[in-house]
């Protein structure tokens, strides 16, 4: 079950200036940015769980570690919410809030690169990385296939700057468009880094096992409410969102 369906009730909230008897629909993005600057603060559990597979594909594409991911996705969301009084509205919330995610995510990896830098030359020698832990946790066990960690480990082997363009644009579907606000670039640059990208996976198993990109780095429920609990821990607030 994927992650809108499974958090329909929670992405709920009740219609603004609605007297039918038990109306609700989707509040927009902006409705309930408004609601909780007004002081429905429980209110931003909804967007959180509304873009946690989001904010997880993105900072996972930039950082390809997942415990690390989830933590840049708390901060992003404590960051919003911290600064929702700077929300103007010219770009919608979910681009302002995904540009977060991915300059966390790139000041991660570049502050990386240069401690790396550092051991290098404090040891004279490149470190060693460990080695990766193939075996699938039961989150892993219950949810995935063979084919979806064959084609999540060939997006990981791609480089960093076509796997964010990818990853927003085939597993989450936003258009040319969202991709280039998202990541602050062109719209022919998105196309060309997404071309790219779908060049590199041709070659090896993205044709020969038809595997599907929305599946790639699934966000499921668990997860979903451990970044609720964590963004919630850090504001000091208690998520009773409708």
């Amino acid at each position: 079950m994927d992650e809108a369906r499974q958090t329909t009730r929670a992405t709920e909230a009740p219609e603004p200036g609605s007297t039918g008897a038990g109306a609700r629909v989707p509040a927009t993005d902006e409705e309930i940015v408004e609601r909780v600057r007004g002081g429905e603060t429980p209110l931003f559990e909804v967007l959180v769980r509304r873009y946690n597979q989001r904010l997880y594909r993105v900072a996972r594409s930039i950082l390809r570690d997942e415990p690390e991911a989830e933590d840049v996705m708390q901060h992003a969301y404590v960051s919003a919410y911290a600064h929702l009084d700077q929300f103007a509205g010219r770009a919608k919330f979910s681009t302002w809030l995904t540009r977060i995610a991915v300059h966390e995510a790139l000041a991660r990896t570049r502050r990386r690169a240069r401690w790396k830098g550092l051991d290098s030359r404090s040891e004279g020698t490149h470190p060693v990385a460990p080695p990766r832990d193939e075996r699938p946790d039961p989150e892993q066990q219950a949810h995935s296939a063979e084919l979806r960690r064959l084609l999540e480990s060939a997006i990981d082997d791609l480089p960093e700057t076509y796997r964010s363009a990818f990853v927003l644009r085939e597993a989450e579907g936003l258009d040319i468009g969202e991709v280039a606000e998202c990541l602050e670039i062109s719209e022919d640059a998105v196309r060309t880094r997404v071309h790219r990208a779908r060049a590199l996976l041709r070659r090896g198993l993205y044709e020969r096992t038809g595997a599907t990109t929305a599946a790639a780095f699934s966000f499921h429920l668990a997860r979903c409410d451990r970044v609720v609990a964590g963004v919630f821990a850090r504001l000091g607030l208690d998520p009773k969102a409708p």
